[in-house]
């Protein structure tokens, strides 16, 4: 094997991910990640007041984390870099715990809101934020030549180390003051969140009802969880809670449950903290960064508070470049993942309710109430399982479908069409002022999609 030089033959833009056992998350390539990593710590320690270097390691539930994570110390420990073990974390707790403590980097094993089956490798600098990609490209470079070299791939086991237990907890409580006298109930699904989430709200004082909080290594994410709410919204009105929360699987995003069963997306989140920023005074240049996703709702919202919306494409890694750029202090997406630059380089479900559950408790309104401000366009989104990929400019039928469709919306709605990054989907988003032409324009792009390049089985 030759080794990467301008392409990229694992690194995505959210790591290596995969089929767990599967190339490119089978054993070989996992330790390969690790001699690379490793090589690559010791050359940045010896640049640093480091003695011997050290590589955070985290994991969801999947039955498949730890012999990834074994893998991964393996690989390091042929490179002689020392593996520190966090056991299960969410993703933002890694990038926490690798910038504040003395680690090189960290290695978060998850696949975030993906089946069990599949699972990642995402690897997060000391800067709390991910690898430059001219070292994931060298990284690259370095996997390749150890795989060609056909030595085996021999695991080092883990023990998880007991003086990471409680740091990421502490900071999440200290970034809030007093209570939450809420009776809340809060959708762990079955993965990361189940480690860290009791200890914290019972900290705060909320009176919780748990749901899918007993991960069995398979069940992360299976009907629960930020993509699944109909049961948090059933058990939310049933107990007469003040509002449910629900996480994904590695707790890098969070959805809410209004207390009348309604869900509550990241754009309403986006709206209710930036106009609460705002008003403090800690909204600089009055701006909050989005992506194309973001209903035209959140931004006529927006817009009357006085605060400009700026839009990127479809993933955080985008919203976190123009927040950067644009000395943002919030961004996020749709889905629930939300950036608080003041307190996290990372979208942190976690962090996101705690900023959600001060505002509702400091304004004496519900959550109902607060977020009835942002009138929702009707929008759907169609998932096109495709054959191929090909450039979206190439298809004439669609374009012109596409095209179809802005001029019967004349600025009253939006068309976006994007493939997904990491699965095998095109993803048709169309945004208007009636579900008729919703409809209408979904199911025609989505059948242009299908016609010119086929439909997966």
């Amino acid at each position: 094997m030759q080794p990467a030089t301008l392409s990229r033959q694992w690194f995505g833009t959210d790591g290596i991910r995969g089929v767990a056992g599967e190339p490119p998350l089978d054993a070989r390539t996992a330790h390969a990640l690790g001699v690379a990593l490793g090589a690559w710590a010791r050359r940045t320690a010896a640049h640093s007041s480091a003695a011997t270097p050290e590589i955070l390691i985290g994991v969801d539930t999947r039955e498949s984390g730890l012999w990834l994570a074994e893998q991964v110390s393996g690989g390091l420990a042929r490179a002689g870099v020392n593996a520190k073990f966090a056991g299960v974390i969410t993703t933002p707790g890694v990038a926490y715990l690798t910038r504040v403590g003395p680690f090189i980097a960290g290695v978060m094993i998850s696949a975030s809101h993906n089946p069990y089956y599949d699972n990642g490798l995402k690897v997060i600098s000391h800067s709390g934020y991910k690898l430059p990609d001219e070292v994931e490209l060298e990284l690259e470079q370095m996997m390749a030549e150890w795989l060609a070299s056909g030595e085996e791939a021999t695991p080092q086991s883990l023990q998880i180390d007991p003086a990471l237990d409680h740091i990421y907890t502490d900071y999440l409580a200290g970034t809030v003051s007093g209570t939450f006298p809420f009776r809340l109930v809060i959708d762990c699904a079955n993965g990361s969140a189940t480690q860290v989430a009791p200890a914290l709200f019972e900290r705060l004082g909320a009176q919780v009802e748990w749901v899918a909080v007993s991960p069995d290594g398979r069940n992360i994410n299976l009907d629960c969880g930020s993509l699944h709410l109909e049961t948090l919204q059933r058990r939310v009105v049933e107990s007469q809670a003040d509002l449910g929360i629900a996480f994904d699987g590695d707790a890098d995003r969070a959805l809410f449950v209004s207390s009348s069963g309604r869900i509550v997306d990241g754009d309403a989140v986006l709206f209710l903290a930036g106009s609460s920023l705002k008003r403090a005074g800690k909204l600089p240049g009055d701006v909050i960064v989005a992506t194309v996703m973001s209903n035209l709702g959140l931004e006529k919202a927006l817009a009357g508070e006085g605060i400009t919306l700026l839009r990127t494409p479809v993933g955080d890694k985008y919203v976190l470049e123009e927040m950067l750029k644009r000395g943002a202090a919030l961004g996020g997406e749709q889905s629930g993942h939300v950036i608080f630059l003041q307190y996290a380089t990372t979208g942190d479900g976690l962090l996101t309710a705690l900023r959600v559950l001060e505002i509702v408790r400091d304004s004496g309104r519900s959550l109902d109430s607060l977020s009835a401000e942002v009138k929702t366009f009707p929008q759907k989104l169609v998932n096109v399982r495709v054959k191929t990929k090909r450039p979206l400019t190439e298809l004439d039928s669609v374009q012109a479908e596409i095209q179809a469709a802005e001029q019967e919306f004349a600025g009253s709605g939006r068309v976006v069409v994007r493939f997904s990054g990491t699965e095998p989907l095109a993803r048709v988003m169309i945004e208007a002022e009636s579900h008729e032409h919703v409809e209408k324009w979904t199911g025609r792009i989505a059948d242009a999609i299908r016609l010119e390049l086929g439909a997966a089985t």
